[in-house]
């Protein structure tokens, strides 16, 4: 993975690119941030440009043996350590177990991964995969060997927030005295959640949600789609390029957000909550990933719904049914309640990313919107 294969994060490029350059590679560092936005990417592009033989002023050279072992994920000095569950054919599960299945699944999806889909990817979606004790122990084991081939050995631990609690305490001292010749990057989206004595240990750089035009040009490059189709993802994705990935590889996704939504809001209208009920158990179906999914393209409808009130149709990505569903839901979407449906969509969606039950979210949601959607119309300049 090279510095220049991953959208957007030009200023955290810079900064780590620096870092080498200017000899003050902080031993521990703490990739933090939005969901998609590149953090385990930039980890393994800076882990490559540290170690890279032939490198250029802004980027590693990505064919020296050094270059090709990381583009392969299969460098003696790259480790990785990450959130892992028993299997039907796993009973003490590890990251070594799983690392042949990791690489796979880093490949397919250009490092931009979701805890979620790794753990449909183990078959383990009703366990929580843990960083577990036995893990730690083996860091001080794996690292206390001399690098095989590179000035810096890499250990890179991904979703450090979801170690065991009893593992925590061994983390720390090899934090406080690493082998020499070290890097430990650390990656988490809840950094709320990692003890304050480990947060203190590291280096804390944060990813923001990536630009919508970052966005699209990740999506063109990576999966090889027209600009156009690019366009319509980066409103469900909201700045998450997991999420985009996973939406373009969805291709009826559009189609059933929309039949979707249209069934839901006019279940809102007429107070059917008995339908909404049945409703909420297909949105806990969906997963955490779809689920946010269905909610970005709510918002994006509404905000049609907005610039349709304003008389600017022609700035609306829509067509055909969905165009049409726009025109007739707009009076119901107006300058008088766009503001608390939005706040209401938001709120749900930071709820669904820190594991609330989607069923209540979902009934919760749909009580709201039926009190918003019969709110009295304001025009537009009142």
């Amino acid at each position: 993975m090279k510095f220049a294969d991953i959208a957007g994060q030009e200023e955290i490029k810079q900064r780590l690119i620096n870092s080498v350059k200017e000899h003050r590679i902080s031993h521990a560092q703490l990739f933090h941030g939005a969901p998609g936005s590149g953090k385990l990417p930039m980890a393994l592009a800076y882990a490559q440009f540290i170690n890279c033989t032939n490198r250029s002023p802004d980027d590693s050279c990505g064919v020296c043996p050094s270059c090709i072992k990381y583009t392969k994920l299969a460098h003696p000095d790259l480790h990785f350590i990450f959130p892992v569950a028993k299997t039907s054919g796993v009973k003490k599960p590890s990251s070594n177990e799983f690392i042949g299945q990791w690489r796979t699944h880093l490949t397919e999806r250009h490092a931009y991964i979701a805890l979620e889909e790794w753990h449909q990817r183990l078959d383990i979606e009703n366990r929580q995969g843990i960083i577990n004790t036995e893990d730690i122990i083996s860091i001080n084991h794996t690292l206390s060997y001399k690098s095989f081939e590179s000035e810096y050995k890499v250990m890179i631990i991904w979703m450090v927030e979801r170690i065991f609690h009893a593992a925590a305490p061994r983390i720390l001292k090899i934090l406080e005295e690493p082998p020499e010749k070290t890097l430990f990057i650390l990656i988490t989206e809840n950094p709320d959640l990692i003890p304050i004595t480990i947060l203190s240990r590291t280096q804390m750089i944060h990813f923001a949600p990536l630009p919508d035009d970052k966005l699209v040009e990740g999506l063109i490059r990576l999966k090889n789609i027209s600009a156009a189709a690019a366009e319509k993802v980066k409103f469900s994705a909201d700045g998450n390029l997991n999420s985009a990935l996973q939406l373009v590889d969805s291709e009826d996704v559009f189609e059933h957000n929309f039949i979707f939504f249209r069934n839901w809001m006019r279940l809102c209208y007429v107070n059917n909550f008995a339908s909404i009920h049945k409703l909420s158990a297909d949105f806990v179906k969906l997963g955490r990933e779809k689920q946010k999914s269905l909610l970005h393209y709510s918002l994006n409808v509404a905000r049609y719904c907005l610039l349709m009130n304003y008389g600017l149709e022609a700035n609306i990505r829509s067509e055909g049914e969905e165009l049409e569903f726009i025109r007739k839901f707009s009076d119901f979407i107006h300058p008088g309640n766009i503001e608390s449906i939005s706040s209401a969509f938001d709120e749900c969606i930071e709820n669904i990313e820190r594991n609330a039950n989607g069923n209540i979210l979902f009934i919760n949601l749909s009580i709201e919107m039926a009190m918003w959607l019969k709110a009295a119309k304001v025009a537009v300049g009142k």
